[in-house]
Order: C-alpha cells, then structure tokens, then sequence
C-alpha cells in the first residue's frame, strides 16, 4: 500500500475510533459543540494533507487532538472572541504528542474523569427528546456523519440535521452542565445512557426499514460505545449485561442471511458460521455481571442470548430456561413485546397452542396494534397447528406492518406456503 493510501485509511479509522476522544476533550474546555466539532474535522482534513507528504505522526491520535485544538484556538483569535478560554485552552491541552491519555493527550479533567464519559452522560441527559440523544451520540461520540445517521435512521438528512441543532441549542440555552451527575443521579441517567446504546444496537442488528436485514455500521459503533461505558464503568451490572448482550447477539451476524441476503430464521442458520470468540467474550462479561449481584434487564436478556447460543443445534435450545427467564424479565422490566417473546418461548417449551392462548391474551394491548412481530409470531404458531386460512391472514397483517424489505421478502414466501396448502387437492 502506498504511503498515500496508508494515511487515508488510518485517517478513516481514526476518526470513527479517536475524533470522539478530541471531541470530547475540547468540548469539557469550549463548552461550544460546534466548535469543538468542527476543529476535529479541520485536523483530519489536516491529516490527509500533511501525512502523505510528511509521512505518519508517531502518535497520530494525539496529533489530531493537538492540531484540533490549535484550529480551536485560531477560531477563537479570528472571532475575538473567549480570550479567557483560549488560555484555559492552552493549560488544559498542552501535553500534546508527549501527554497521558490512551491517544497521547490528556483525556481526562482535573477531578480524573474521562471526558468521553462527561460526553456521553451530556448527549443523553433526560432533558433531550430520545431520538435526539441518539443522534447526538452517533454525531459526536461515534463519529458518524449527519448524512450517515440520516440515512441509517431513514430520515430525511435535513430533519436529522435539525434535530441536532435542536438538541445542542437545548444543551446550551439549558446551561446542561458538562459533567458526569452526581452519585445520587447516576443510576437514573446511566439507564438513559445504556437505553440509547441498546436502540442503536437494535437498529444496526434489525433494521426497521430499507433493503438490508443488517446495518453493520450501527451495530459495531453501538458495541464500541458500549465498551468505553464498560472501561470507564467496570463496575456497572448492566453496562457489562448490555455488552453482554451485544456481543451474545452480533456473534449470529453472518449467518442471519443466506447467500441472497434472504432472512434465515436462528433455527434454521448454520451454527458453524457463529463468532466463538465474540460468544465467549459475551459469557465472560456476563459472568462478570452476575457476580456483581445486582440483576437487570440487560443481564436477563443477555442469559437468554447465552442459552440460545450454547446450543450445538437447534434441537438442544433450553426452551423452559428461557421461558423461565422471560418471567424473570416480566418483573424487571414489563412490556407487552416481552410478553410476546415470552409466549413464544412457551410455545417452544409446552406447544404451540400454549403459546398462541398467551399470544391471543395479548390482543387486546393496543401498543402491539402496530407491532409486525406480534402478527408474524401468531402467523407462525397458527402454522405449526396447520390452521392455514387464519396463518395466511396473520402473515398478511405483518406484512402491512413490516417495512424492511428482507423481512417482507420472508413473510411473502410464508403466506404464498400458507395459501398453497390451503388450497383444496
């Protein structure tokens, strides 16, 4: 590879894994998001100037941070504008390429704490609306530009530019303080923290809508987050339950489709192509949690991840294990989709007709009128009992609901069984 191209692709990986640390670093002293947002990009364009003529920094990670904070500072001069903080600036940073810190500066305030953490607990504070805490981590922490999250998220790109707008002019006009809160409030934001990692994860692992099954880009920066809350939090249960999960999950990846990139359902995927490594790191994690002795959803959902893959095939799945822990997540964490995932397993575990009648119970709950999984969960139970004409219908109803286009393709190629064995001979 060419020195040229060695520097783009550094610079590429760089800024998803290293313009979070810089971010964060200048934002605890700007106190201004855009700013600190938009010196960072000035130092990777810097970057894929410089390096390929100049060659590779020794530690490049520091000097992205270092010549951030110099456009920083330059800003602030052209603007005069904060003459006080670009002092503070210069204290604050001047460690550059031979500072502390994982990336050669020092990523931590003077009370010791990492700045991405203060990060996070900031773009997820309750005052902002969830989807723009979810945009505003991606942004900043992640990395991913606002044309990714846009289109990742399948809105408009103006709207998710917007939202951001919206969401650090909260934070400013607010006066949001830049911290991690107090011990009192922690556990209550740390939720709101973990919350928001989970609906990225689950967008990247299932995505709502689009022409792909798999948003891959989502769900590795969901999981790397979720490692830095894990790093600077190793005593947080349901930081290493959520990562847990994570991993327990993403391990199934590659085998979730088939040569056409059509849905393969887990009892049917090949379990030779399951990440070992990634299922063994999940286990530890879980282990690490439970010894903790605080259990939470996170950790629950994370065990019944470890059933279903401890199981060689199909066949070994621990079915009244997983029902059991599905009652367990009814009390931690009650929702009618656990409910549904909880009927499904005792149809697995006692028969689908035990399933269904729990199914049928929950008809009634308004908040999975609009659930496409609901529908294709009964479709599927009323199929195994060979009740055909009522599967046809329910497939039907999950397709009006379902917008991913893997998906549909799946429900499709069910209702067109269902309806050909209807048929009279």
């Amino acid at each position: 590879m060419t020195e040229a191209g060695a520097a783009h692709e550094l610079v590429d990986r760089l800024f998803r894994e290293e313009s979070g640390r810089s971010v964060a670093t200048l934002i605890r002293v700007l106190g201004d998001f855009d700013l600190a947002e938009e010196a960072v990009q000035e130092a990777f364009t810097r970057a894929l100037e410089v390096w390929p003529v100049q060659g590779l920094p020794r530690n490049p990670g520091a000097w992205i941070t270092t010549t951030a904070r110099n456009a920083a500072i330059d800003r602030i001069r052209r603007a005069k504008r904060l003459v006080e903080k670009t002092e503070e600036l210069r204290r604050d940073v001047e460690a550059d390429s031979t500072g502390g810190g994982a990336s050669g500066v020092e990523m931590t305030g003077t009370d010791g704490i990492d700045d991405r953490l203060r990060l996070i607990f900031t773009c997820c504070h309750p005052a902002l609306a969830p989807e723009a805490q979810v945009a505003l981590t991606l942004r900043t922490l992640g990395g991913l530009t606002t044309p990714e999250i846009a289109r990742a998220f399948l809105v408009p790109e103006v709207t998710l530019a917007q939202r951001l707008v919206r969401a650090k002019r909260k934070i400013r006009d607010a006066r949001i303080p830049y911290r991690v809160p107090p011990a009192e409030l922690l556990p209550e934001r740390l939720d709101a923290v973990l919350r928001v990692l989970y609906l990225v994860f689950n967008e990247g692992y299932s995505a709502t809508a689009g022409d792909a099954l798999i948003r891959r880009e989502l769900s590795a920066e969901a999981i790397r987050l979720a490692r830095i809350v894990v790093e600077l939090m190793p005593d947080e249960p349901e930081g290493l339950g959520l990562l847990a999960l994570m991993l327990l999950h993403d391990a199934r990846r590659e085998a979730r489709t088939g040569a056409a990139g059509e849905l393969v359902l887990l009892e049917d995927q090949d379990r030779t192509r399951w990440d070992r490594v990634a299922i063994d790191e999940g286990q530890g994690l879980l282990d690490r949690a439970l010894r903790l002795g605080r259990p939470g959803a996170y950790q629950v959902q994370a065990a019944i991840a470890a059933l279903h893959d401890a199981a060689a095939q199909a066949g070994d799945t621990d079915w009244r294990e997983i029902a059991a822990l599905y009652g367990r997540l009814v009390q931690l964490a009650p929702s009618p989709v656990v409910e549904l995932n909880r009927a499904v397993a005792i149809a697995m575990a006692d028969g689908p007709e035990a399933g269904l009648t729990r199914l049928d119970a929950l008809a009634g709950d308004e908040r999975l009128a609009t659930y496409p999984y609901f529908q294709s969960a009964r479709a599927d139970l009323l199929r195994r009992l060979g009740r055909r004409a009522a599967a046809a219908d329910a497939y039907r109803a999950a397709l009006a609901l379902t917008s991913n286009d893997v998906e549909r393709a799946f429900l499709a190629r069910r209702l067109a069984e269902v309806e050909r064995s209807a048929r009279p001979n």
